[in-house]
């Protein structure tokens, strides 16, 4: 099957059932207590600084721990993988002096992912397994000051976010992915600077892939980090024609219903939603049980809100598990149908009939 098949293998099963992405990777990954040896591998063994912790190094010292959870995930009931290059831009990959490696990070995590989801494709053809490129957040945001002194002070241009996020999103296309998953978003210009430099690509001779993009809730006060709320947001990228528009991270199930609900309202595209297993404990830990997940997006689906259900900080194989199984044969949200009109958007939405 090649990639155009795929695709379309992926929007149709899209209108049949609610499709699952898998959960998270870094409670996956921490749970194998490994050594700064494992990150620095042969490649990197004399490199200066501290290598561990820096997850998505792995997709080129231990790819064998990547596919072993690439396949723990399909194994699990998920439709869609994420590649293990959250932060694999040259910005992200600066903390670790690592921007040289860039490129093979986020080749080698493609092309990991996409062999295992071949395999199983292969196994059971009756359920095809895709490949999404994790497209993360950055350390740095262009919509706000980095100094509580200077509005105007920022550490990073447009143009520099915009070429880190193109070297990103290159390697991941010639890697394989099936689509791009830009998530995790906390600031929407840097969202745009990514849309940008995947649009682009089309311009280059690049096929043209779908785009899911998924924003982040931090608080209770129902606003992305920047501000924005979700309809507003929603009106800030929609011009992408996104595969898939969600939420995902910071909150628990029961704290992000409400929000992705007023998403399921506006939104003219699939909806997708991966919160948290509930909130961190007082020792940073996830205690809410896969049954409690499963349950909870049960109830998202019956009422008719997403499209596509994962798993975010603290979901494990068998959160996805639970999910998979509690919405196995619902029927998937139908997108919004709304009359024309020119919508807007600053901090809040605004709507020109």
């Amino acid at each position: 099957m090649n990639r155009q098949d795929r695709i379309k293998a992926l929007k149709q099963a899209a209108k049949e059932r609610v499709l699952i992405l898998d959960g998270s990777w870094g409670v996956m990954i921490q749970k194998r207590g490994l050594a700064e040896a494992d990150y620095r591998g042969e490649r990197f063994k004399d490199a200066p600084g501290q290598m561990k912790g820096n997850n998505d190094l792995l997709c080129l010292t231990r790819p064998d721990i990547i596919a072993d959870l690439h396949d723990q995930y399909f194994a699990a009931g998920a439709d869609i993988s994420e590649t293990n290059t959250f932060s694999a831009t040259s910005i992200g990959q600066g903390e670790y002096a690592m921007e040289a490696a860039v490129w093979d990070i986020n080749f080698e995590g493609a092309r990991i992912a996409r062999e295992v989801a071949d395999r199983w494709t292969a196994k059971e053809p009756g359920k095809p397994r895709f490949v999404a490129g994790s497209i993360g957040p950055l350390p740095v945001m262009l919509s706000m000051s980095s100094d509580v002194n200077d509005p105007g002070a920022r550490k990073v241009t447009f143009d520099q976010v915009y070429e880190a996020y193109r070297e990103q999103v290159r390697a991941l296309h010639e890697g394989g992915v099936d689509l791009f998953l830009v998530e995790t978003i906390t600031d929407t210009l840097n969202c745009k600077a990514a849309i940008k430099a995947i649009l682009d690509l089309q311009d280059e001779g690049y096929e043209e892939l779908p785009i899911w993009i998924s924003g982040t809730i931090t608080d209770r006060s129902g606003r992305t980090l920047s501000g924005q709320t979700v309809e507003a947001f929603w009106n800030s990228v929609r011009h992408a024609k996104p595969f898939a528009i969600g939420l995902n991270c910071a909150l628990g199930a029961d704290l992000m219903r409400p929000h992705i609900a007023d998403l399921a309202r506006v939104a003219d595209t699939l909806v997708s939603a991966y919160p948290n297993a509930g909130l961190p404990n007082a020792m940073g830990e996830y205690d809410e049980e896969p049954h409690q997940t499963g349950h909870q997006l049960h109830e998202w689906a019956e009422s008719g809100l997403v499209n596509i259900l994962g798993g975010c900080c603290g979901t494990t194989p068998d959160h996805i598990r639970h999910v998979a199984d509690a919405v196995r044969g619902m029927k998937p949200r139908q997108p919004a149908e709304r009359a024309k009109a020119m919508r807007l958007a600053g901090l809040e939405p605004f709507e020109l009939a």
